[in-house]
């Protein structure tokens, strides 16, 4: 069953942002969009989407175009500070590494 991907408005504002950021790195570069593209082996209009922070596009994408830009390293950096993650942590809270089954409802 497939369900229609429902993005949050701060959360739109967040990938529009990252787009921006890429594509001011991309023209820092003085890289066109089709030489990204093929060098990412990707199509122009993918690195289009990523650049308007489309929620659509694959995050393997999204590392390709870093990679071109040799900005890769910067996913790294992604939930690397967590500090709630952190306090829990301390306080003794356990987390499962799964989330707990559905139960079949009749």
């Amino acid at each position: 069953m497939k369900t229609d991907l429902v993005i949050l408005p701060k959360n739109l504002r967040i990938l529009a942002t990252v787009g921006e950021n890429i594509q001011l790195a991309r023209l820092r570069r003085k890289l066109s969009s089709e030489q990204v593209a093929e060098r990412a082996g990707i199509s122009r209009k993918t690195v289009s989407n990523i650049e308007a922070g489309s929620p659509t596009v694959s995050i393997g994408s999204y590392l390709q175009v870093l990679f071109i830009l040799g900005l890769e390293q910067d996913l790294l950096a992604l939930a690397a500070a967590d500090p709630l993650g952190r306090k829990l942590q301390d306080a003794g809270i356990t987390i499962k590494r799964r989330a707990p089954r559905k139960k079949n409802e009749p």
